[in-house]
């Protein structure tokens, strides 16, 4: 075998193979070892145990002495690939401007837009690259990177072939998303239907003949995209074989939810307005409510109900939203603990929601998400702790000691912005 850790004081989130979402009141279970070891071989887990019954050997060992091992992260919905920052929206809103009063005088995605289209691809890739390594060294092994900053469609197609190039040239696991319908921007202002036709006429076919995305989005929610324009969208995206993943319900009852599910989404991701029909709906689908805690937290939105979700029998998973509008982090961690201190989950609900759920969210879950014999060994091994619950509770402490994607270890420092 390549690699031994050994002494582990906490393995935890195993999962027998073949094991999908986990919902409702099995999300409280967590399966751990106690005093533990873990095998790897060609970037693949092997085996684990007691230290009682281990007798195995490799040629590289680590001694975790006490530390936790569990999965890395998978973080189902970022914007990463972005040009410059927005904190001066920051500033406006605690001057008391809402997210549409932004938007409205040139804010928003619509900035970013601005700032994405002057940006070339090279200068992207490079300022995604710091962001990449910052999340990797912040515990993440998968992430999922959207379009939507682009707006056009050389735009569009610049974001996605960085993303690609993420993909060729990082450690990461990452899946791309087309979000061309992340707004209307200002050259269609008034005429969103005649945006829609764009995007399907000539954005659509383009990145898809390129084969730049993995699944398709929309912003479907107040101010932005119609449930009628979204049905179009993603009948579109169907006919090309893109499963969407959905933007909806973060600003009002849209009807995002449920017209995620009836074209089979993936996930439906956002989630701060949701009540008992969003919930029911959401319980005869295989659609993964996905939440976004640093939204939240950073936009002063309500809380999605994370509990009222679990409690009916739902799985859930967490993702960061990481982007430059109204989520500036991709800090998986801090996501695990909010949703644990404001939306009242339990630390091991929200372990399973940031691996296996959050995997399962972004069609990773055969290979990542879990301790599970013949997954990539993609793992966090943290500094010495008292145990997971400690995990949430430190909420502004840095747990992470080691970070190993495909079976090497990563260099984990923090990297500046200069």
């Amino acid at each position: 075998m390549d690699l031994l850790i050994r002494n582990i004081g906490q393995l935890i989130q195993i999962l027998e193979p073949g094991t999908g979402r986990i919902a409702g009141i099995d999300m409280s279970r967590l399966n751990l070892i106690e005093n533990a070891w873990m095998s790897v071989k060609d970037g693949i887990i092997t085996g684990y145990g007691p230290m009682s019954a281990c007798n195995a050997s490799a040629k590289n060992e680590i001694d975790a002495q006490g530390k936790i091992v569990m999965p890395a992260f998978c973080d189902s919905h970022t914007h990463l690939v972005y040009s410059g920052s927005r904190e001066q929206e920051f500033v406006d809103r605690l001057h008391g401007l809402s997210y549409e009063e932004i938007a409205k005088k040139g804010g928003g995605i619509n900035n970013s837009a601005r700032r994405l289209r002057a940006a070339s691809e090279e200068e992207l890739y490079r300022e995604a690259m710091v962001r990449i390594r910052e999340i990797i060294s912040q515990g993440t092994g998968a992430v999922e990177i959207k379009s939507g900053y682009g707006l056009d469609t050389e735009s569009e197609l610049k974001m996605l072939r960085v993303i690609r190039k993420i993909k060729e040239t990082s450690p990461l696991t990452v899946r791309s998303t087309f979000l061309g319908a992340h707004a209307v921007p200002p050259e269609f202002t008034g005429n969103q239907d005649g945006y829609v036709d764009y995007i399907l006429s000539d954005m659509l076919p383009r990145i898809v003949e390129e084969g730049l995305a993995d699944f398709i989005d929309v912003f479907c929610d107040k101010g932005f995209f119609t449930v009628e324009n979204t049905a179009r969208i993603l009948e579109a995206g169907a006919s090309f074989g893109l499963r969407p993943k959905i933007h909806a319900n973060e600003l009002a009852f849209s009807g995002g939810i449920q017209i995620g599910i009836k074209y089979n989404a993936l996930s439906v991701d956002h989630l701060e307005c949701a009540g008992k029909d969003e919930i029911n709906a959401l319980l005869e689908s295989q659609t993964m409510p996905t939440l976004l805690p640093g939204a939240a937290l950073f936009l002063g939105l309500n809380w999605p109900p994370a509990r009222d979700m679990i409690n009916a029998g739902l799985p859930v998973a967490l993702a960061s939203d990481f982007n430059p509008g109204s989520s500036p982090t991709g800090n998986m961690m801090l996501m695990l603990a909010l949703a644990c201190i404001s939306m009242k989950m339990m630390p091991e609900e929200a372990i399973h929601a940031s691996t296996i759920n959050s995997a399962c969210a972004m069609g990773v879950e055969k290979e990542l998400g879990s301790i599970t014999i013949g997954k990539k060994a993609n793992l966090i091994i943290t500094k010495k702790i008292s145990g997971y619950n400690y995990l949430p509770y430190a909420f502004g402490s840095r747990l992470i000691d080691t970070v190993i994607l495909n079976g090497n270890e990563i260099e984990t420092k923090y990297y500046s912005y200069d």
